[in-house]
């Protein structure tokens, strides 16, 4: 069964990585495919006339009505679907504890004069603290702090680490007095079932949509933290939908093809 490192430290990703991040990171352009297209971006290669891959993903992305709500985007990388929220909705509060990737989507924030923005350098889990964060640094967008996909990363020759504070987002909501959350993206390799642990008090009074990427050092990990997080989100009265396959899923229905992205929504009654 593939692994993490498979799935995500291959050859062509690396390559593609590399060419991305030592020749032409420090390169500002406008965006000319992809979800933020005509946005202004530096780092990545959306300056290339490639053709733009739909994808399940891309085409739920799309089709979100996000008009005056409050956008959560937990694991912003360099900015990218934040951009793009950004231009959907009402406020957009972006999570991204990696440093290097927060200055990043800070830069891409403020070139494009996006005012309806917030970047915090900070990530989410069930408990405050500080966490060690490994990448490599040819793929910063692949950086965790879970300890099988680190453990997998920091074999590389170029692993990179970082200390990271991260909190729960209730808390956060208070401490830092955030707008609730009308929608929240989580994209944080591995660490989706704690972020979710740190927000049941969230998830209880405002019911936000949830658009989870799931994540696993090995395949049998991604298993096993699908599970978890669908029972999760069943015991705070949500439903899951399998965005790639196109169907509701259930931690009863969950079986050895766990879903890659889940969108996911309270039951009203």
């Amino acid at each position: 069964m593939p692994n993490y490192r498979s799935t995500q430290f291959g050859l062509r990703h690396r390559f593609v990585a590399f060419v991305s991040t030592r020749l032409f990171s420090g390169v500002t352009y406008t965006i000319r495919t992809g979800l933020a297209t005509g946005m202004r971006r530096k780092g990545g290669l959306a300056f290339l006339p490639l053709r733009w891959s739909d994808t399940p993903e891309t085409r739920f992305l799309t089709s979100l009505e996000l008009t005056g709500k409050v956008v959560y985007d937990v694991g912003g990388f360099e900015g990218v679907l934040t951009m793009f929220f950004a231009r959907r909705a009402a406020r957009v509060i972006t999570f991204e504890p990696n440093p290097r990737n927060y200055a990043r989507c800070a830069h891409n924030v403020r070139i494009n004069g996006l005012t309806n923005v917030r970047v915090l350098n900070r990530g989410l889990s069930s408990e405050a603290g500080q966490l060690e964060m490994l990448y490599d640094r040819l793929m910063p967008g692949a950086a965790s702090a879970n300890s099988d996909i680190r453990d997998q990363i920091s074999s590389t020759a170029t692993v990179q680490t970082a200390l990271i504070s991260v909190a729960p987002l209730d808390s956060e909501i208070e401490t830092l007095d955030l707008p609730p959350p009308d929608f929240v993206k989580i994209d944080i390799e591995g660490m989706e079932l704690q972020a979710l642990q740190g927000m049941s008090r969230t998830l209880a009074s405002r019911g936000p949509e949830l658009y989870i990427e799931l994540h696993g050092a090995e395949w049998r990990d991604k298993i096993a933290n699908a599970l978890a997080v669908v029972r999760l989100l069943e015991g705070a009265g949500y439903r899951a939908f399998d965005v790639e396959n196109n169907k509701y899923v259930s931690s009863a229905t969950l079986d050895s093809h766990p879903p890659s992205h889940l969108y996911c929504t309270r039951e009203r009654h």
